[in-house]
């Protein structure tokens, strides 16, 4: 019987998902649910990285995150979802990679190096966070992943894993571990409704899945556009207007996008008006997921089960994984 590959994804719980997510990963794992044996983790571990002092808040995201999973679609009857921390075999593995990696390799990782700059760590930079590549391999190998949905800031990660991989099976001679690929998105990075490049909570720029109707619209209606389109008869600018850039990628209409653009472009048609056909585009996107959203709400209970079961299930594989790494290590030592 062939033997479904396996996908690790999953999202650091620092707040509820936003329509990056959305466009970046959440569409593609519904795809990938109905094609390969799924584990979708709730990355609480790698958040406290830069949340230590506020655990309570990763915790409470946690079910909040899950909350957006089922909302969307995640199915947990095709895709595991598991909370990383209640894995004790990743902290395990990440001991045993964390022998096979030079400090300068780490210093080396493109996608570490900017976000140690991004987030003005400077010379004070939390251990924990300057290994998390690390750990993220242990998140991989643990079920033995096969393909890994990131964008493209990601790739290094992925690099890294894969050396480590290599690393293992040379010095250990074995091949219990396999190398993984990327998945990236078809689609690019969303930026965030002020016109930067990336959306996120800090930035107080993103969309959430969650917003209320009325929050979407004021979000909508204060997207970054055209700054020199002054009045409606003026010829707009297309390049780097988020509204035609959100429209570009939600919109179901792509005629009227281009009739909209070549509107604007010549002038008379005014600001106000593209956002209204884009509030209407996103609100018929995410009034599905915000209801399924809200009637999950009631019983978080059920959520929370839901969670703790696929942790669980996980546990199991992530133990049978360190059975296998421990022996190659000649680390059995339970009695014959």
């Amino acid at each position: 019987m062939e033997t479904k590959p396996i996908v690790l994804t999953g999202d650091r719980p620092t707040g509820c998902l936003h329509l990056g997510h959305y466009v970046g990963s959440l569409q593609n794992r519904l795809i990938l649910q109905d094609q390969y044996q799924q584990y979708v983790m709730l990355a609480d571990v790698q958040a406290l990285t830069d949340n230590y002092e506020h655990p309570e808040k990763v915790r409470e995201n946690c079910w909040q995150v899950a909350l957006d999973y089922l909302a969307v679609g995640i199915d947990p009857e095709k895709s595991t979802i598991f909370i990383q921390s209640m894995i004790p075999q990743i902290a395990e593995l990440t001991i045993f990679y964390l022998n096979l990696v030079t400090v300068n390799r780490l210093k080396r990782n493109p996608t570490v190096k900017t976000e140690i700059q991004q987030k003005g760590f400077g010379e004070s930079i939390p251990a924990g966070f300057f290994m998390y590549p690390v750990s993220q391999a242990a998140d991989i190998t643990v079920v033995k992943g096969t393909l890994v949905p990131v964008g493209e800031d990601q790739l290094p990660m992925i690099e890294q894993t894969n050396e480590i991989v290599r690393t293992f099976n040379r010095i250990y001679q074995t091949d219990i571990l396999k190398e993984c690929q990327a998945l990236v998105p078809k689609a690019a990075r969303l930026p965030g409704t002020d016109g930067k490049a990336k959306m996120g909570k800090s930035l107080g720029n993103a969309i959430y899945l969650s917003d209320p109707q009325e929050v979407l619209l004021k979000k909508v209606m204060q997207m970054y556009t055209d700054p020199k389109h002054l009045r409606v008869v003026d010829p707009g600018q297309v390049e780097g207007n988020m509204v035609f850039a959100y429209l570009d990628i939600f919109s179901p209409d792509p005629v009227r996008v281009a009739e909209l653009k070549e509107h604007y472009q010549r002038g008379g048609l005014g600001d106000v008006k593209i956002k209204q056909y884009l509030f209407e585009v996103l609100d018929a996107q995410l009034s599905p997921i915000r209801d399924r959203r809200a009637q999950l709400s009631k019983d978080l209970t059920h959520v929370q089960k839901i969670v703790l079961n696929g942790t669980a299930q996980v546990e199991a594989v992530a133990a049978q994984t360190m059975l296998e790494v421990r022996k190659v290590m000649h680390l059995d030592y339970k009695l014959k």
